[in-house]
């Protein structure tokens, strides 16, 4: 992660004295993107455009896999924007011959799912599986034949204290099970 943020950093953050006059904020979502597909040279496009949302791309696989509680695709893209916000603002106060620009934003987050979807979901369940809570539900009971009533089967608790009862469909954490007397 380290490492990506120097590149991170290097790639936009470097100030452009000889830009200046070229750039401008963009506060309006596609005006960039139109601007770069209407260049009669494409591979300036591709570049722009692709160049932002490779840079995405790694925050995708990143965040599930070192941060466990960004798991999921809208919490990926949200940290992602976050972020990008926030070295867009950085570029547009700070950086010489930068300026913000909100399609960067969109592009980098869209390089962000993309990354999510091909990698980092995977490796994030890979490495950190998930739990088993107590308010998830079981797999249903088997049945007698036509009954609907759960068959005679032995208590899946470990705690031997608990009498198994048949319409019960999940189990209580320990200290919701126990009975506990007033105290007087």
């Amino acid at each position: 992660m380290v490492a990506f943020a120097v590149v991170l950093a290097r790639a936009t953050l470097v100030p452009s004295p000889m830009s200046v006059r070229l750039t401008h904020t963009n506060l309006h979502p596609g005006d960039s993107i139109r601007a770069y597909l209407a260049q009669p040279n494409w591979r300036d496009a591709v570049k722009q455009v692709g160049g932002n949302v490779v840079l995405g791309m790694p925050f995708g696989v990143l965040l599930p896999v070192l941060f466990p509680r960004t798991r999921g695709l809208v919490r990926v893209v949200l940290m992602t924007a976050f972020v990008m916000l926030m070295v867009e603002g950085a570029q547009g106060l700070l950086v010489t011959g930068r300026a913000f620009d909100i399609d960067d934003v969109i592009l980098n987050s869209t390089g962000a799912f993309a990354g999510y979807l091909l990698l980092g979901r995977r490796l994030g369940r890979a490495l950190h599986p998930r739990r088993e809570h107590w308010w998830h539900r079981r797999p249903d009971e088997p049945t007698e034949a036509g009954k609907g009533k759960p068959a005679e089967t032995a208590a899946r608790t470990e705690d031997a204290t608990d009498p198994p009862t048949p319409s019960s469909k999940r189990r209580l954490p320990a200290f919701l099970r126990t009975v506990r007397k007033p105290v007087r």
